[in-house]
């Protein structure tokens, strides 16, 4: 019984120290949705940088099937 409870001082302590390393950046709210929510812009590309093709070329062994 005394393990439990030295744990769970353990797991509180690390946990109050977690919290206070946040500082004011730290968010305890949960999830937010509708007006609350707050959605950050994509990022942008650097237009001289080549662009990827989003779907790659099958290779010939999984074309061979």
């Amino acid at each position: 019984m005394w393990k439990l409870v030295v744990g769970f001082v353990i797991f509180a302590a690390l946990a109050l120290y977690v919290i206070s390393k946040g500082g004011d950046s730290l968010d305890m709210s949960g999830e937010k949705h509708g007006a609350d929510a707050v959605h950050s812009e994509p990022a942008k590309t650097d237009a001289s940088a080549p662009v990827a093709p989003a779907v790659a070329p099958a290779s010939e062994a999984s074309a061979a099937k």
